[in-house]
């Protein structure tokens, strides 16, 4: 069968056959390129094939790659024939050591090394406490004050060498069994116990390179920002980011990442209409016992519906942007890079942009008389897929949010960074009272007026914008008579009935009042439900 320039491989076995010697060398094959989709990556390694090679091993692989995946390709001429996969033992595989079993073979030298020494020195410790009780008979010169003060300085020099050092041997011991568990616990998050081998019959008449893609689960990505505000020329820098974290057990080393937020995952289809019929049940029969029996009984409970069949648990959602003719958002990084396996997240730029926002502090007084300072933004070009996004003002964090082009109207909205301490904002106490009404005083009438003040104390001028809840009737018996000094700007702010708001320049140093007065008028049986 003559190489098409992609094979989709319909059919895995389980078990390899024997193999000759005009076999590709094993576990040589290099990751060149990888697709990385949200909880799913497409891998695609480089092998490369000796003038007339008959097989070809594909190494080391993730245990978890979908072999229903599995496609190989050539540049060259070359003819495929069978292909298995074969799931071994890490152990038993050949070549499939990391660098980071020869750091953990040196480690457990190290701490066999350290061990030995402390043990020795504890056999030291051991033979002078021995040396110290039992003494020989005393002599003549032994007795002597000379050679006693010898013998002491002696003893005593011996044995304070010797604590020293077997203090420091059991400090050295300690940290290198310490270290010895570190880099136990790293193999075990970066390492599976499993590996793929993938074995390919095949006939290359010419040196050349054999490609094999593959998809495995559990690598995944995420879009995150950075949103640097300067405040003097009200120019807001948007950097892109993506975060990277993968723990196949092959680590990526020099490979080409392409970030795309399609999803392999996800349901291809979504759930269709059922038929929707109407018509009338006949009438029930009558049961016989109950038709033969002179006391009326009770009617049979009709059958339980049966249970709906519970629908697979939803993948990880992932909020993907479509550019216009295309089904998903493709970021190719222009430099290769290294995703270590092992659950580390890795942080790669994806560029910048700069938008010219407008500024202004925005207060709710009536829920907290404080002034944050918000950024209006234009449109956004380009794709912007939803995700977290650090804020910083003027070269300073000021904390963390949400980003989603998509669903926030950010020119209405804007992004926020923070409170304004210069602008000083105060509300009055509410004043309220009720009368009745009416020719007949039949009628209830309230009244509330509320009172903000906002103070710039900025060196330049400042926009401002007050937004306030007013009351909305949702019956025909309760009526609402509104006014307010100035007018506001918006009596719908944001599309939403009842939410006003006053905007306007505050000159620098300068105060404005901002009043609000309701009257809710209804009979005197009415009971009103009140939410705010």
């Amino acid at each position: 069968m003559r190489h098409s320039p992609f094979i989709a491989l319909a059919s895995v076995l389980l078990l390899a056959p024997a193999w000759a010697q005009s076999t590709a060398p094993a576990n040589a094959s290099l990751i060149s390129a990888v697709t990385l989709y949200p909880g799913s990556a497409v891998v695609e390694r480089v092998l490369s094939l000796p003038q007339g090679a008959t097989r070809a091993v594909f190494g080391c692989l993730p245990a978890q790659l979908d072999a229903r995946s599995l496609q190989l390709s050539s540049p060259g001429e070359v003819r495929l024939g069978e292909v298995n996969v074969q799931i071994v033992d890490r152990k038993v595989a050949s070549g499939c050591a990391s660098v980071l079993d020869g750091r953990l073979r040196d480690a457990e030298d190290d701490v066999a090394g350290a061990r030995a020494e402390a043990e020795a020195l504890e056999l030291a410790q051991t033979w002078l406490k021995t040396q110290a009780g039992a003494a020989p008979a005393p002599t003549r010169e032994s007795l002597a004050p000379a050679h006693i003060a010898a013998t002491l300085e002696a003893l005593r020099r011996s044995a304070q060498d010797t604590l020293t050092r077997l203090h420091q041997a059991r400090r050295t011991l300690q940290e290198r069994e310490l270290a010895l568990k570190r880099l136990q616990a790293e193999q075990g998050s970066v390492q599976a116990s499993k590996v793929a081998m993938v074995r390919v019959t095949l006939a290359a008449p010419a040196q050349t390179e054999l490609h094999l893609t593959y998809q495995v689960r559990g690598p995944s990505w995420g879009p995150s920002y950075r949103a640097r505000l300067d405040t003097r020329t009200a120019q807001l820098q948007l950097e892109r980011l993506a975060l990277v974290t993968q723990s196949t057990g092959e680590d990526w080393s020099g490979v080409r990442l392409t970030l795309s937020t399609g999803q392999p995952l996800a349901a291809t289809q979504g759930p269709l209409p059922r038929p929707w019929t109407l018509d009338v049940p006949p009438p029930e029969p009558v049961p016989m016992a109950k038709a033969r029996s002179s006391v009326a009984g009770l009617a049979a409970a009709p059958a339980p519906a049966a249970a709906p069949v519970a629908e697979a648990e939803a993948m990880p959602s992932f909020d993907v942007v479509a550019t216009e003719g295309a089904y998903a958002t493709q970021f190719a990084v222009p430099q290769r890079v290294n995703v270590p396996s092992g659950g580390e997240h890795v942080t790669l730029s994806l560029g910048s942009q700069n938008v010219a926002t407008t500024l202004l502090a925005r207060t709710a007084p009536a829920l907290e008389p404080q002034a944050w300072l918000v950024a209006l933004l234009p449109p956004l070009a380009g794709n912007w897929p939803a995700g977290p996004i650090a804020l910083e003002r003027d070269g300073a964090s000021v904390g963390q949010s949400r980003f989603n082009p998509q669903t926030s109207d950010f020119a209405r909205t804007g992004l926020a960074f923070g409170r304004d301490a210069q602008i000083i904002v105060s509300a009055d106490p509410v004043k309220e009272f009720t009368e009745n009404a009416g020719f007949t005083g039949t009628r209830t009438e309230r009244t509330l007026r509320q009172g903000y003040t906002m103070e710039n104390r900025h060196a330049q001028p400042v926009t401002v914008q007050v937004l306030d809840a007013a009351p909305v009737s949702k019956n025909e018996a309760i009526t609402v008579q509104s006014s307010y000094e100035p007018t506001p700007q918006d009596m719908a702010w944001g599309g939403q009935s009842g939410t006003i708001a006053w905007q306007q320049e505050l000159a620098a140093g300068a105060s404005a009042r901002f009043s609000a007065r309701h009257v809710i008028s209804h009979d005197r049986d009415v009971r009103v439900r009140e939410r705010r």
